[in-house]
């Protein structure tokens, strides 16, 4: 099939790259000239596990190209994927600008029958709004040429993204029309080797479904964060109770940790977009809105071990802190934990030594921690505990769950070591010689 995808980012490059892996021709567009070039010459501008291959492998086969020409895309293509950003609004309703104005530009560009899908994560509604903007713009031109919008939300984590594309849990098609429907069952089949995972329903139920999934999820999280803070409080040990919860197939094992908070570009913004949306339609989704207030707390939660036992002012300490992205596989650090419980620890005078495998240039920028004085970072994992006195974990990399502890030991002023992630045994932890202080234990 003949494609555009409108939006390089990290759902875009991800859904033209996994299409024209499976013989699609497939043409991204965007408006940023330098993200194009870089696709063009094979280096993706984004950190995504495998990315990189399907990108440089496709643009070979010449069935990936990449352009800033949306008028020439259009009359190439017969599915037309929007997957552009829709940050939060103050208000925390997501911004559609982005998408209503693709929108009308396909209004104003387009000459033959499309079939125009929602890629983007976006509230209820808004294929109506993609509908109507496109309507709109043809009217003001006197043609009618016939197209269809589509709802299709990613259910893509980052760090994982290629493969969640490649072996999807489920296809979620929103459309009232038989055809269309058939003709995205069609797209997606090489994508879906085992029966049951395409769902197709109405836009506006197909446009609940993401925000639903993250909402459940992000939920979940702060559940556990809670019983491990009890945990913590009581003296057990929430590693041994998430594993005989999980057992119950009711809850499951999966997303069943604790940690530092959630972060990352879809959690809190798709709670934050759905609380606004009930709000929208008079209700108060009260759960939700804790589930946010839990998060917030949570990702003081580490910072305050530290205070706990080192005391309020930290003054002339130096901290060792393993990780900066919100999770790990990824370079992104948006609402991530480590933003909160650095900012805490050098507000009180602490000084921060930093290492992280991707996201350190990320943390570097204006939008983060720019040129901060008093965070040093090294591309060597054991060079930032260098004379400090304790060692923080942030974000759970694999290369942090078998480090050597005697050279930890050696480089640290004392053997300290305040875990976010639950790494470590604390047995373990002990019989090696440090003190040990985990979430949830």
């Amino acid at each position: 099939m003949k494609i555009g995808v409108i939006g390089t980012g990290y759902v875009g490059s991800v859904t033209g790259a996994c299409f024209a892996e499976m013989g699609n021709t497939v043409i991204c567009v965007d408006k940023d000239q330098k993200k194009i070039d870089q696709f063009c010459s094979g280096k993706v501008p984004l950190h995504e596990k495998g990315l990189d291959e399907l990108v440089e492998r496709n643009l070979k086969n010449k069935t990936l190209t990449f352009t800033t020409d949306l008028a020439d895309t259009l009359k190439k293509c017969d599915i037309l994927f929007i997957a552009v950003g829709t940050p939060p609004n103050e208000d925390g309703s997501a911004d559609l600008s982005h998408v209503l104005g693709v929108a009308t530009s396909i209004g104003q560009l387009m000459d033959h029958e499309l079939i125009i899908v929602d890629k983007s994560t976006v509230p209820v509604g808004t294929a109506e709004k993609v509908s109507k903007n496109i309507a709109a713009e043809l009217l003001k031109r006197g043609i009618e040429i016939p197209f269809h919008v589509v709802s299709n939300p990613e259910f893509l984590a980052q760090g994982t993204a290629v493969k969640d594309f490649l072996e999807p849990s489920r296809i979620v098609i929103g459309a009232d029309n038989a055809k269309v429907i058939d003709t995205m069952r069609e797209l997606y089949e090489p994508f879906m080797r085992r029966e049951g995972r395409f769902f197709a329903m109405d836009a506006k139920t197909a446009e609940i479904v993401k925000y639903a999934s993250n909402c459940f999820l992000a939920a979940k999280i702060s559940v556990n964060n809670e019983l491990a803070n009890i945990c913590s409080k009581a003296g057990a040990d929430f590693d041994n109770v998430r594993k005989a919860m999980g057992a119950d197939p009711r809850i499951g094992e999966p997303f069943m940790y604790a940690g530092p908070g959630f972060g990352g570009s879809c959690f809190p913004k798709d709670v934050k977009a759905l609380v606004k949306t009930a709000k929208d339609f008079g209700y108060d989704a009260q759960m939700l809105t804790q589930t946010l207030n839990t998060n917030e707390k949570q990702k003081f939660v580490l910072s305050q071990m530290v205070i706990d036992k080192l005391g309020k002012d930290l003054q002339g300490k130096v901290f060792g802190v393993w990780g900066l992205a919100f999770k790990a596989g990824t370079d992104d650090m948006r609402e991530s934990s480590a933003l909160t419980i650095i900012n805490e620890l050098i507000a009180r005078g602490a000084r921060i030594q930093a290492h992280d495998p991707e996201s350190m240039k990320m943390a570097q920028s204006a939008e983060y921690f720019g040129d901060n004085s008093s965070i040093t970072y090294f591309e060597n994992k054991y060079e930032a505990l260098q004379d400090a006195d304790a060692m923080l974990i942030i974000t759970e990399w694999k290369e942090f769950r078998t480090p050597d502890f005697e050279e930890i030991k050696k480089l640290l002023k004392a053997p300290l070591i305040f875990d976010g992630r639950l790494l470590y045994e604390p047995k373990k932890m002990k019989e090696l010689g440090f003190e040990y202080g985990s979430i949830g234990r």
